[in-house]
This record gives C-alpha cells, structure tokens and sequence, in this order.
C-alpha cells in the first residue's frame, strides 16, 4: 500500500542547495557507481541532526504523528509540549547518503554515474515506535536539516542492501523504486524495482537502455520539460498531500511543487508505508 507522507513542501526546490553535496570529499566510484560520500561528512550532517533544536522539532513531530503545524490537531498546546517530551527521539542505525537516478545516465552521457547523491538521511525513533527520516544538505556553512519525513524508506532500503552483499542504493523518483548497484547488475529492492526490472535485476548497460526509454524525451531542455511537464509520470503532487515541518524559509517553500525535479526529472512526493 502506498501513502503519501507529510513533508517540507520545499523539497522540490532544493536542486541548487542539493548540488553542493556533490562537491563533498569521496573516494573514487567505479563501475557506474557515484562517488560514495565521506565518512567525516556523515558523521558531521549526523551531528546536526543530534542537535537539542532537531530533537525538539522531532518530539514535535512525532507528538502530531507528522501532521504539519498548519493544520490542527485534537492535542491542546500543552499536551502537544509533554506529547514531544514523551516522544524521546533518538536516531537508529547508519546516516547514509541518498543517492537518485541521474539524468546524465539517463542521456547516456559518457562516464555518468548511474545516480547522484541528493541529500544524507538519518532515522529518528520515537518511544511509540513512530519512525522518521531527516534530510540534510551540505551548505557552505556546513549540513542543515531540510526535510522531517514519516518512515524510514532511505535508510532501511540501505541496511538491507548492505545485509545482503553490499552497494550503492538508489531510487527512480518516477517509479518510487529502490535499487541496489553490485557486480555491474541493478537489483531490486522493493516490489516497485521488481516490477521495473524483474527479481533478477539487469545489467547496468540494460538498465541504461530502460530508463532512456521512459524518459529520454523528459530531460531537461526536451519539448516535454519546455511544456513545464517535468515531473515524468506526474507534473507534480497535490499540495494536499505533501505539508511538512517549516524547516525552510517562505521563499523556498513557496516555490515547492512547481519545481522540477531533484534530479531534473521529476519527483514524486510518495512513498511506500511500512505495514500500512
């Protein structure tokens, strides 16, 4: 089952922010694997996710369960307080890199990884069982908090790769599908990347062939972007469906929804539950 998660409606609008991560110091890719981020950067953007103000802003999350301060909620000010307090956030498992499909790869631009890092996430739990994702870019002044998401899709689909032979992870926005890059193959990891390419996956040359197909006249400068269409299968997400957290300022959040894609190619604000 699908559901649509209450998040930063400026998410689509941080393609510029985003682009600094790629700058970070990493050690050489091979393979059409991009550019792994350092493990000081992973450690420094989990620092600022461990801040006394993230936590708070966590307990508040959790308190509304993920309903964005914009809309009411059956929980009066005071208890809304001890509600956070009670939440005790705490993060789980690894901060890893997220990395998505990336357009040059796509064209078939010689050398382009099959995917880019967009931003670095962490999972925050809280004492109810309620789990979330925090985003970060790296700025010139160092990581910030983007984005509070519901789940734990960026990190889970990492942990189970890395329990299962290791690689670089990666998500088609189009298809909200997980993969696994290893041994020159792209692999499933969710129902979604099955159905895209099958329980045994394709070479990453296959791949290639099968995202350029769905989206070769979708790239930036194509007729279907100069349309303003470009969000691949969907022009955009109701705004309805996508609210967050006001970690950003207005300007950026105003121009949410309208943006293209992360990657240029659209994303789909949507993502798989877990359990639900």
């Amino acid at each position: 089952m699908r559901r649509h998660t209450h998040r930063l409606a400026a998410v689509t609008a941080l393609a510029a922010t985003l682009g600094l991560a790629l700058a970070l110091p990493a050690s050489a890719a091979e393979g059409g694997a991009p550019a792994p981020i350092a493990a000081a950067e992973l450690s420094a953007a989990r620092s600022t996710v461990e801040s006394p103000a993230v936590m708070e802003q966590l307990g508040r999350f959790f308190a509304r369960k993920g309903v964005p301060p914009t809309k009411s909620i059956d929980l009066s000010p005071a208890d809304e307080a001890r509600a956070a307090a009670q939440a005790a956030p705490r993060l789980s498992g690894a901060t890893v890199p997220v990395f998505t499909l990336d357009p040059a790869f796509v064209a078939g631009t010689a050398g382009a990884a099959v995917a880019k890092a967009e931003f670095v996430a962490s999972k925050a739990v809280a004492a109810d069982g309620q789990t979330a994702s925090v985003w970060t870019v790296r700025q010139d002044d160092g990581w910030h908090v983007v984005n509070i998401a519901t789940g734990g899709d960026e990190t889970d689909y990492a942990a189970q790769a890395a329990s299962s032979g290791g690689g670089t992870v990666f998500r088609e926005p189009q298809l909200n599908a997980w993969y696994v890059l290893r041994g020159g193959r792209v692999l499933p990891l969710d129902e979604d990347a099955t159905r895209s390419v099958g329980a045994a996956g394709v070479t990453l040359a296959g791949y290639q062939q099968l995202v350029h197909q769905r989206y070769g006249d979708k790239l930036p400068g194509s007729a279907y972007d100069r349309a303003g269409k470009g969000g691949g299968y969907e022009a955009a997400a109701p705004a309805a469906e996508s609210e967050g957290l006001p970690l950003l300022t207005a300007g950026v959040a105003g121009t949410a929804l309208a943006a293209t894609a992360l990657t240029g190619i659209g994303l789909v604000l949507r993502r798989r539950g877990h359990g639900g």
